[in-house]
């Protein structure tokens, strides 16, 4: 368990040093060339990430301390956009399909933050270098709200389909095999579920379905 956990924050901070280091070396180019206003975005940029992960180190120990989480009534649409706001420009064709505008989900907002973007993330990754059309679409369903992200990628092999969620399983080249593991514990904490309701190496892509109580 200990080495899950670290496993997973490792997963979770690569991608944000990634980002760290790529604004450090845009900035420093700014900078070479005597243009400073230039590079404050992206040093904006580099002290947002650092913030980043050390939220990320503090939610995933409480996390696998079993604390209860901290959730609140958010807005989904806004939770959406934050899930996006460092991956690479141009990466992927969006589409968002909210029953609501300003359909809110009670959840823990660095969390589920953390969740979908890691399948958007994977997602891209799977379908690269092809950009791929990522469509998210929500509504409240009972007493749960349900959100669906579809991409038209490869889709997940058939013999992985029932493994995807454990740790170290992983349906692309170079994939760790612990950003959906990571998906189901945020789920869980949140009382919750996520599973894959479609897409099996046909090539047709991989929809997963995420389930979160609201009341």
């Amino acid at each position: 368990m200990v080495g899950q956990i670290a496993a997973e924050i490792a997963h979770e901070l690569r991608n944000v040093l990634q980002v760290i280091s790529a604004s450090a070396f845009v900035a420093r180019q700014d900078v070479g060339r005597g243009d400073a206003h230039a590079a404050l975005p992206h040093v904006v940029k580099i002290e947002r990430n650092a913030r980043t992960a050390h939220a990320i180190v503090d939610d995933l120990m409480a996390l696998a301390r079993g604390e209860p989480i901290h959730a609140e009534p958010l807005s989904l649409a806004e939770l959406i956009a934050a899930a996006r706001v460092d991956l690479p420009p141009g990466c992927a064709d969006w589409t968002d399909l909210l029953a609501s505008p300003d359909l809110q989900v009670r959840a823990h907002a660095r969390l589920l933050v953390r969740l979908l973007h890691g399948l958007y993330d994977n997602a891209i990754q799977a379908s690269a270098p092809r950009a791929p059309r990522i469509e998210t679409r929500a509504a409240l369903v009972g007493g749960s709200l349900v959100i669906d992200v579809a991409d038209d990628g490869p889709g997940v092999p058939v013999g992985l389909a029932g493994r995807i969620f454990d740790p170290l399983v992983s349906g692309r080249p170079g994939g760790t095999g612990f950003g959906l593991s990571l998906a189901r514990r945020i789920a869980a904490a949140h009382g919750g579920t996520i599973a894959l309701v479609g897409g099996t190496g046909d090539g047709q892509g991989a929809t997963f379905r995420v389930e979160l109580p609201q009341t």
